[in-house]
C-alpha cells in the first residue's frame, strides 16, 4: 500500500519493495536449440474473441460479432498457415472463449498446439481480490484441460495485467511458465521477492504484438498506425536479429486482428522467411520454457 502518498514521498524501503516484488532473475538463453538450431520462434495467438468485448464489461452485439469472425474465421486460417508450414503455436484462451464453442481447443490441441491461460473472460487482474483471482486461474485451467484434453502449463494474463498476487498465485498453481511480462526479450526466471518461483518467462512486448499497429477501436478512439506490409517488416527485423544473436524471438497475433485476408500472409510469409533459413527451431511456448529451463 501507498497510503496515499504521491510518489516523491515514497520513503525507499517502499519503493525498492514496489520494484523487488516481481523481478527477472537469471537469464535462461541456451547456446543452441532443439535439433541443432541456431534461434527459436514463439508464435502465440490470444483467442479472446468474444471476451474481448466482454471483458470490458460490454456486450455490443457489433463487437460480440467482430470477435466472433475470429472463432469462425481467424482461428481455421491460422491452423491451416502454421500446417502448411509444419510449425506449432500457442494458442491463449479465455475460458468463456472456450466455453462458447468447445470444439475450439480440441481442434488446436488436435492439430498439435499448445493451449495456454488467459483468464477467465479477459478480467484484468488487478482489478480482483486475491481470492478471486486464485479462484478465476483455477477455474479456468481445469476448464481448458476438460475441453481441450490438455493441461495448460503456461499462463498469460488479460491485457498483460498483473496484480501483485499474480506470479505467485501462478507459480503456487504448478504452471511451468508465464508469458505476460516485458524485462528481456530472451527467456528467464522469475523471482518473487527475491526468491526463485520455479516460473520461465516467454517474455511479451507491445513492439511484438500485432493489435498495436492493426487494432480498430471507436472507444477509445484508436486507429490502425501501420499497413500489414510495415507491420511485416517489424516482425522480420525483430525475428532476424533473434536468429543474429542466437535467441528467441516471440510474437503474439490475436485471431480477430491477424485472421483478414490482407493481414493472414504475415503469418505466412514469416513462417516462409523462417523456414528458408533451416536453423530455426519453431516451437511452443511450453517446449521453448521447457528447454531454456533445462539449457539456459
Amino acid at each position: 500500500m501507498n497510503d496515499g502518498m504521491a510518489p516523491q514521498d515514497w520513503p525507499e524501503d517502499l519503493w525498492r519493495g514496489h520494484v523487488n516484488h516481481v523481478r527477472a532473475g537469471k537469464r535462461l538463453a541456451p547456446d543452441g536449440w532443439p535439433g541443432g538450431c541456431k534461434a527459436a520462434l514463439a508464435l502465440s495467438f490470444d483467442c479472446d474473441h468474444e471476451t474481448f468485448e466482454m471483458g470490458a464489461g460490454k456486450h455490443a452485439v457489433g463487437r460480440l460479432a467482430w470477435g466472433e469472425f475470429g472463432r469462425r474465421v481467424g482461428v481455421p486460417r491460422i491452423l491451416d498457415t502454421l500446417h502448411k508450414h509444419s510449425a506449432q503455436a500457442s494458442f491463449f484462451i479465455p475460458a468463456v472463449s472456450a466455453l462458447i464453442d468447445p470444439d475450439e481447443p480440441r481442434r488446436i490441441v488436435g492439430a498439435g498446439h499448445e493451449i495456454g491461460v488467459h483468464g477467465w473472460i479477459h478480467e484484468p487482474n488487478a482489478t480482483l481480490t486475491e481470492t478471486e483471482e486464485r479462484d478465476l486461474l483455477h477455474r479456468s485451467r481445469d476448464t481448458l484441460e476438460r475441453l481441450g484434453g490438455q493441461r495448460p502449463v503456461g499462463h498469460r494474463a488479460a491485457h498483460w495485467d498483473l496484480s501483485d498476487n499474480t506470479i505467485r498465485l501462478v507459480a503456487e498453481a504448478g504452471f511451468h511458465y508465464d508469458t505476460s511480462m516485458m524485462a528481456d526479450d530472451s527467456c528467464y526466471e522469475l523471482l518473487c521477492n527475491g526468491t526463485p518461483t520455479g516460473l520461465v518467462e516467454v517474455p511479451v512486448d507491445w513492439v511484438r504484438d500485432d493489435a498495436v499497429y492493426l487494432l480498430f477501436n471507436r472507444t477509445p478512439p484508436t486507429r490502425p498506425t501501420l499497413t500489414a506490409d510495415d507491420v511485416l517488416a517489424i516482425f522480420l527485423r525483430e525475428f532476424d536479429a533473434a536468429c543474429d544473436e542466437g535467441g528467441v524471438c516471440q510474437l503474439v497475433m490475436h485471431p480477430f486482428v491477424i485472421g483478414y485476408r490482407s493481414r493472414i500472409w504475415i503469418l505466412d510469409e514469416l513462417l516462409r522467411h523462417a523456414r528458408a533459413r533451416g536453423d530455426v527451431f519453431i516451437g511452443t511456448h511450453a517446449a521453448i520454457a521447457a528447454y531454456a529451463k533445462e539449457n539456459g
